[in-house]
């Protein structure tokens, strides 16, 4: 009790603090002021997107992207489009997906990489799902690409799988999510949907960069397409006797190898080539000028019967036309040239300047061209139904973008204008008026991308006049008329 006792008054003569000399008590402690609040959060660049580090050095990694591309669009459809079962229909505001997509990317080393790409594409109402020309729902979720990579030295990576490392040109490997303006003119894939998967390849190849010298090398498989073609297909049956069209398809005999390369040499600032997509526009944040020639070369890749080849057609004949039937074999030589410069203008205003043009010159044997409508409104299986236009086909094509980034104080810190124009122009061989004159191909495009947060987040409103080639019959390239017809579309774009 005496210890307690002693501890007690201990502590209470040490808070009793004697007063200093003079008498004067201290003067009181002043008040702590309160908090300041807290800054509000700034929006931070997405960057690398969702990346877990598998390492604690990050070496191993993976990374997850997404995005979905959403239209509104009104279309003035085609002549003699149908846009249901026996309903014509002379246009429409209809609603889809543009494209739905997924990367996972992982690197177990800096010298192993791994990414498998999924989505879907095209899907409205009427077409783009489980039969696409005729059904809207349940649209194949497929496998884009599935690639392992091999990085020998710092000038070599070795890849294989099912991938994207194209030839031809720039925008025939371009990302979708960085696109100038608000779609490819798809022109760029010749071959999309018939020796390809989506515009990918089963094959192995080669890239790397030497200096300021970027390349890209594939050997691949093509894959099996038109399947239901015959020789007898190549022509065209009156009383019994066929005679041929003189137009070249896809070969459904193909299986020699497919070899592409693309070589690009970067004047200004390098580009990253881990991954194989060309960006459409930096936005200002680099400064490229890249120039590069590319190729797709396919032995055998098409057949065509001449006119002068006249059969009759017996049941020996139908049951074994290839036997029975000959044919010319003609190989796919395609070739491209391009320049892309893409630089900041003013550094205080960040306005920016985006420059594509590339040309091709497409060999697909005599009198070949090809119909595709992205995302097309019109129902069936017609070539020129909904918003078709011939894509590709024997001949020279021109294709250009320009576009400006607006100065930022225009809109805001919210929000950013990017207008921009692009152009079309193809000469096919095997399109032509009755008596043979062949008819240029023109598409115009005029848009302007609102980005609300640079690529990731954007708004694109597009108006476009497309060529209607109307009363075009596959069998001679010939058509009656052509019209220019409208095509306004509100893209959303967010990529994560």
């Amino acid at each position: 009790m005496l210890t307690g006792a002693l501890l007690t008054a201990a502590a209470a003569s040490a808070q009793v603090q004697p007063p200093p000399a003079g008498g004067q008590a201290p003067p009181p402690a002043a008040p702590t002021p309160p908090p300041a609040p807290a800054a509000p959060a700034k929006s931070v660049p997405y960057g690398a997107g969702l990346k877990v580090n598998l390492s604690p050095d990050g070496s191993k990694y993976i990374r997850f992207l997404t995005w979905h591309q959403v239209y509104t669009r009104y279309t003035k459809n085609n002549e003699g489009t149908i846009r249901a079962l026996g309903k014509p229909q002379k246009g429409q505001v209809d609603f889809g997906l543009r494209r739905s997509r997924l990367v996972i990317l992982a690197q177990l080393n800096p010298r192993f990489v791994i990414y498998t790409h999924m989505g879907i594409n095209n899907q409205n109402a009427v077409g783009g799902g489980l039969t696409p020309t005729t059904d809207g729902k349940k649209p194949q979720f497929f496998i884009h690409e599935a690639v392992t990579e091999y990085k020998v030295n710092k000038y070599l990576s070795l890849g294989g799988g099912l991938h994207y490392l194209n030839g031809i040109s720039r925008i025939t490997s371009a990302s979708t999510t960085s696109i100038l303006p608000m779609d490819l003119p798809l022109t760029n894939f010749p071959t999309i949907e018939q020796t390809d998967q989506f515009a990918r390849w089963l094959g192995v190849y080669a890239k790397g960069r030497v200096g300021k010298l970027d390349y890209r090398f594939s050997v691949s498989d093509p894959f099996l397409t038109n399947q239901a073609s015959t020789p007898l297909n190549l022509g065209t049956t009156v009383n019994n006797v066929n005679t041929g069209t003189g137009i070249a398809t896809y070969s459904p005999q193909n299986t020699k190898h497919v070899y592409q390369g693309y070589v690009s040499y970067n004047f200004l600032e390098p580009e990253a080539n881990l991954l194989p997509y060309f960006t459409g526009t930096y936005l200002g944040t680099k400064r490229v000028f890249s120039v590069g020639a590319g190729f797709l070369y396919n032995k055998d890749a098409m057949y065509s019967r001449p006119t002068s080849s006249v059969v009759t057609v017996t049941p020996a004949v139908s049951a074994n036309p290839f036997g029975l039937v000959g044919t010319d074999k003609h190989s796919l030589k395609m070739f491209g040239v391009d320049a892309f410069y893409d630089v900041p203008l003013d550094t205080a205003s960040r306005t920016a300047l985006t420059l594509y043009g590339v040309y091709y010159n497409y060999n697909m044997g005599p009198n070949h061209v090809r119909f595709i409508g992205p995302e097309n409104p019109g129902y069936g299986a017609a070539p020129t139904r909904g918003n078709a236009v011939p894509q590709s086909g024997t001949g020279n094509s021109f294709y250009g973008q320009v576009g400006y980034l607006l100065p930022q104080k225009l809109l805001g810190p919210k929000a950013r204008l990017q207008p921009y124009v692009a152009y079309l122009h193809s000469d096919y061989e095997g399109l032509h008026y009755a008596n043979g004159d062949t008819k240029a191909v023109n598409v115009y495009d005029a848009g302007v991308n609102v980005l609300l947060d640079g690529h990731n987040a954007k708004v694109t409103l597009n108006y476009r006049a497309r060529p209607d080639f109307e009363g075009y019959i596959p069998t001679t390239g010939n058509f009656n008329r052509l019209d220019y017809k409208p095509e306004i579309t509100l893209q959303t774009q967010i990529f994560l």
